[in-house]
């Protein structure tokens, strides 16, 4: 029996402007004009006979049937993007696409490469170092690296590893005129600063440190600029533990304190659905819960 399906070639065009709530959003992320969005969306629900949105002068919002409808229509195009990814066969020779922030490429990821590709010489790996989250798709990634809380859509996500954040510092400070042998020492010290969630004042009251000023001090958008102020004597850091554990094991930092406090987000590896059935992928999988299992200094181990 034939399939009862709405104007195909229609459908990213109602996903796109269901997400945004905006046809122009939508029109800028598909390469569209307005009208062309507004008239893939037409075409729908004439062809279904139902309202997917109500359109205001200035804004769009979603019916319940339309609403419904979208979070239907979202899985399903994602399920055929994963199936497209999976069945393409350039992407699953040599080059490796692998997507994660610059903070942890630079200071995790980049360091330990070299014994992937070690035991995977034809695989050559491929950086895509960002803020935004990549799309497995439109960008071409296959495997990516992400740092949250879990619960992505349309993906196969397992977790990693959770994370903890903790005082960190060259290991000059702990000598001179004013050593750091207590949190009250911090009040000698510059306090360094990056743009992670969990900041000086959380820690130094769980510290149960007062007259510290938490906002004074250096401060970097860039965690790996940060790292590298602490590892030259700048000052004190909040280090994340995947950012500083080979500065840790390698002595360029040590930790003055003993109290971490545990992160609300962890690192999680994402893929597409079926992507594992490519073998560069699965390599690079088994890989790196193996260096987690084996070198992630100083945090709970996932896998």
């Amino acid at each position: 029996m034939p399939r009862r399906l709405p104007p195909l070639t229609a459908l990213p065009a109602f996903d796109a402007a269901a997400r945004h709530l905006s046809f122009s959003r939508a029109a800028e992320e598909l390469n569209l004009t307005h009208g062309a969005i507004s008239r893939a969306i037409r075409n729908i629900e004439d062809r279904l006979g139902i309202q997917l949105f109500d359109r205001g002068t200035r804004s769009v919002r979603l019916t319940a049937v339309g609403a419904a409808y979208a979070l239907e229509v979202g899985k399903a195009l994602d399920q055929i993007a994963a199936a497209t990814i999976a069945a393409t066969p350039d992407r699953s020779t040599r080059i490796l696409s692998v997507s994660t922030s610059d903070g942890f490429a630079g200071r995790w990821l980049v360091p330990r490469l070299h014994r992937f590709h070690r035991a995977n010489a034809e695989i050559d790996v491929r950086l895509a170092t960002s803020g935004v989250l990549a799309d497995f798709v439109s960008d071409g990634i296959d495997i990516a690296i992400r740092y949250g809380k879990g619960g992505y859509t349309g993906v196969t996500a397992e977790f990693l590893a959770d994370e903890e954040v903790f005082p960190v510092c060259s290991p000059e400070l702990l000598q001179g005129e004013h050593p750091l042998r207590q949190p009250g020492d911090l009040r000698h010290h510059k306090l360094i600063h990056d743009a992670f969630r969990i900041d000086w004042a959380t820690w130094l009251q769980q510290a149960g440190v007062e007259g510290i000023d938490p906002k004074r001090g250096v401060r970097f958008d860039s965690a790996t600029f940060a790292v590298e102020a602490a590892v030259h004597g700048e000052g004190v850091l909040l280090g994340r533990s995947a950012l500083v554990s080979a500065d840790l094991a390698s002595g360029r930092l040590v930790r003055p304190f003993g109290l971490a406090l545990k992160s609300a987000a962890s690192y999680y590896l994402v893929y597409p659905d079926g992507a594992l059935r490519q073998k560069k992928v699965r390599a690079f999988r088994d890989w790196l819960f193996a260096e987690v299992a084996a070198d992630w200094v100083g945090m709970p181990k996932g896998g």
